[in-house]
């Protein structure tokens, strides 16, 4: 299973970009899928994921300004960032919970996009 995140860039405060990441490869199934972030000097955390059935789940720090979404049929996952903060400025890792034909469920990572908010 490979994950290409795409979208990533530079944009100013209280701006907004739109991170995609498709999943690709064989595939039997995806359960939860999500996005993580990791800024300079700091541990990776989790932005918001959201399951087949589309229950979603967020960071206190994000709430109201980012709404993840997916595609069932395209295996992909959106992640829409409203009002950008300074604070905001990460590489961002695309994240999903997969099961191969034949193989075992596990976590698959993106190769995460930066994105920069200027002020």
């Amino acid at each position: 299973v490979q994950l290409q995140a795409s979208g990533g860039g530079m944009v100013q405060v209280g701006g907004s970009l739109r991170l995609s990441c498709a999943a690709s490869g064989r595939i039997f199934s995806i359960n939860v899928m999500g996005w993580y972030r990791q800024a300079p000097g700091k541990q990776r955390e989790l932005v918001a994921t959201i399951t087949s059935g589309g229950s979603t789940n967020y960071a206190d720090s994000v709430k109201g300004r980012f709404t993840i979404s997916r595609d069932n049929a395209k295996n992909t996952v959106y992640l829409q960032m409203n009002s950008l903060k300074p604070e905001d400025t990460a590489v961002y890792y695309c994240n999903a919970n997969a099961k191969p034909p034949f193989e075992v469920r596990r976590d698959y990572w993106g190769q995460g996009t930066l994105v920069t908010v200027s002020s």
